[in-house]
């Protein structure tokens, strides 16, 4: 029975990277790329019609650059702890922001 509760464990692990990591991400970007839409305003139907359409909200282009910064950080920490691997290093949270320590 420990047996089957250290795989539950492990499993457990390895879904929660995989919502963060492979579905969090792009959502993030998803989300980055409509709140600039939201910030830049107007309706792309409506401007081809030639009608101005509802101004901008600095607010969302704000939101948006934020989240590609969140994606930008999460694609390079994992670009970091991949290459990390390989000079024999470990990417350590111990302290609040990421440090590379020795195996």
């Amino acid at each position: 029975m420990h047996n089957l509760g250290f795989a539950l464990e492990s499993a457990w692990k390895v879904v929660a990277a995989g919502l963060v990591l492979g579905a969090g991400l792009p959502a993030l970007f998803g989300l980055g790329i409509r709140a600039l839409a939201y910030g830049a305003g107007g309706d792309a139907e409506e401007h081809a019609a030639g009608a101005r359409g509802p101004a901008g909200h600095p607010l969302g282009v704000v939101l948006g650059w934020a989240l590609f910064a969140i994606v930008l950080l999460g694609v390079v920490l994992g670009i970091t702890f991949i290459v990390a691997g390989g000079f024999g290093k470990a990417l350590s949270f111990e302290h609040v922001f990421p440090t590379l320590v020795d195996k």
